[in-house]
């Protein structure tokens, strides 16, 4: 085996660059949050936080019913995440070691079904939305959501290179059903990706404003990125509100990530093929 080349001294200036271009954007939405609206437009650059953040998230729950935003979206978020794991996992499953009629059909319907812009079905499914009765309920932001083409793509790509044919063909030839060799064969090897799937279906569902805007009641259901649109409502623009619910916003995402990241290296590392 080749020895294993240690990074010269400017890789970490590479990364120390990347790291400081990606968190910068972050800290600097907290500076503004730390102070009031008037510190805006000095012209010194806005480096260092402030004392006014506490006093500014006091004001972001009085102007709008950040609670309720925080508690719909976290419910939205995390049952479309739950459920796109689950059933992109199993039809992955399906499409990349199960033989059945039309396999390769559906895949490649499932496939194209993603090359589709989502713009195009947001009136007939609106329609559908109002006729159900689901106009202003969770329903209507979780139900359209609950799996993805792009969800079962990842997971099939996953299979086929994670879970071993000759694994399943082995528990196949011991006895193992079909449920069981997916629970105890396909699963522990699908992990890291499953896991990635999470964060991105996480980060999507948390972030998605157009599709809630269209179909919840904004004062008496709205989600996060609702009530930050609320925010910026006005008769003048308070960046030091706006950018305060901002930062509230974020961190739930930021502690999904702490807790999953470490399988987002493992999926990279693993070499997933995408062919």
């Amino acid at each position: 085996m080749r020895p294993r080349r240690r990074a010269g001294a400017w890789v970490y200036v590479v990364l120390a660059g990347v790291l400081a271009g990606s968190i910068f954007p972050l800290y600097w939405s907290f500076a503004v949050s730390s102070r009031d609206n008037s510190a805006i437009g000095e012209t010194s650059p806005l480096l260092l936080p402030g004392g006014h953040f506490f006093e500014n998230v006091q004001r972001v729950f009085d102007t709008v019913d950040f609670w309720q935003a925080i508690g719909n979206s976290l419910i939205v978020a995390s049952t479309v995440m739950v459920s796109n794991v689950v059933l992109s996992t199993v039809a992955g499953y399906a499409f990349a070691r199960l033989r059945f009629p039309g396999r390769n059909s559906l895949f490649l319907l499932v496939a194209g079904s993603a090359m589709v812009p989502a713009q195009l079905g947001v009136i007939p499914l609106f329609l559908v939305i109002n006729d159900l009765g689901w106009y202003g309920r969770l329903e209507a932001v979780i139900v359209p959501g609950l799996v993805s083409a792009f969800g079962v793509f990842w997971m099939r790509q996953a299979c086929e290179g994670a879970v071993s044919a000759d694994l399943i063909d082995a528990a196949t030839v011991d006895g193992a059903s079909v449920l069981r060799t997916f629970w105890h064969v396909a699963v522990p090897a699908l992990r890291p990706h499953a896991a990635v799937l999470a964060m991105i279906t996480f980060l999507g569902a948390w972030n998605d404003y157009f599709w809630p805007l269209a179909v919840l009641d904004s004062s008496d259901s709205p989600t996060v990125q609702v009530v930050l649109s609320q925010l910026a409502s006005g008769y003048y623009t308070d960046y030091a509100l706006m950018l305060t619910g901002a930062t509230l916003g974020v961190l739930p995402v930021i502690v999904l990530f702490l807790l999953l990241g470490r399988y987002l290296v493992r999926s990279i590392a693993s070499g997933v093929r995408y062919g």
